[in-house]
């Protein structure tokens, strides 16, 4: 079995193909909330991508767990992990470019090392990890900030959203971890999680949206939904998993600093969003800030200079 800590030519460029494909949802979110409400498209999605994991899971010759006590799990994961942060991220980017909403998104490590410093006791908050959350925090002042001091604004509202998804992604990431304790398979996870989501997003859906009177959404709409189903959904959960069993989930981390990049290349390109200064730079100083929490660079250095 491959080391943990080392990651081959084809982990590298499958990490790459998964910060493209959680970078695309960004972009496929920006061309579908043109005609979809965010209920109706956050239902699409886990909707669609649990139908094609319940097939994988089938062509795989296996069960889905049936225990109430571990469905029970699915439904606070898909809560928490899912519903929740789909939702804002979605509202959100009614009103903000998909870049910009990939930075803020990219926040989630930081504030996973506060929640998981107060609710584990083998995760406690050590200086880099305190100086990552310090700097990037500061990252998100520098976007932010300027806007702020002249009050809130729609505009403002929907970065806290995302900023809000961020810290349901943290909360989500401690819970999760009871997962493989209770013996669950990660595919199980995934699948699980999505099908409860699916499940409270429908009644969501038609209650607040009422998307049977809404018209039909043009071609382009849904090839984005299709996109956002299956390549950022479905194919990034296998893909997922596939890394995290060939190279851990500590070098997984590292596609938490490639999915801003790929969706902004894809917002710049196709939908011709720009980027401020200010942007630019807290998007540099949340880089950092990761990069000090997670720490790979500080142990590279320590081993070259012994």
């Amino acid at each position: 079995m491959q080391n943990q800590n080392s990651m081959s030519a084809l982990d590298w460029s499958l990490l790459a193909t998964l910060s493209l494909l959680w970078g695309g949802s960004f972009f496929f979110t920006g061309v579908a909330v043109k005609e979809l409400p965010p209920f109706t498209l956050v239902f699409l999605r886990v909707c669609g991508a649990a139908l094609i994991l319940h097939l994988v899971i089938l062509l795989r010759g296996r069960r889905m767990p049936g225990s109430p006590k571990i469905w029970f799990a699915f439904f606070v994961m898909g809560l928490i992990n899912n519903l929740v942060p789909f939702s804002l991220i979605v509202w959100g980017q009614t009103h903000i470019a998909s870049g910009l909403a990939a930075i803020l998104n990219a926040t989630t490590p930081l504030s996973t090392a506060i929640v998981a410093h107060f609710l584990t006791s083998d995760e406690k908050l050590r200086p880099h990890k305190l100086a990552g959350v310090l700097v990037g925090f500061a990252g998100v002042a520098v976007m932010i900030g300027p806007e702020l001091l002249t009050g809130f604004s729609t505009n403002i509202l929907a970065q806290a959203a995302i900023l809000l998804a961020a810290l349901s992604y943290a909360f989500a990431s401690v819970f999760g971890k009871r997962f493989k304790t209770m013996g669950v398979q990660p595919i199980h996870t995934a699948t699980g999680q999505l099908t409860a989501s699916a499940a409270m997003a429908l009644p969501l859906a038609l209650l607040v949206d009422n998307p049977l009177s809404l018209p039909m959404p043009g071609l382009d709409i849904w090839l984005a939904v299709a996109g956002y189903i299956i390549l950022s959904t479905a194919l990034a959960y296998i893909i997922f998993f596939r890394i995290l069993a060939s190279a851990g989930a500590t070098n997984l981390a590292l596609v938490t600093f490639l999915i801003p990049v790929s969706a902004i290349l894809l917002g710049v390109l196709f939908l011709g969003e720009v980027l401020e200064t200010e942007e630019i730079m807290g998007m540099v100083l949340i880089g950092v800030g990761l990069a000090l929490i997670d720490g790979r660079i500080l142990r590279w250095r320590r081993v070259n200079a012994a």
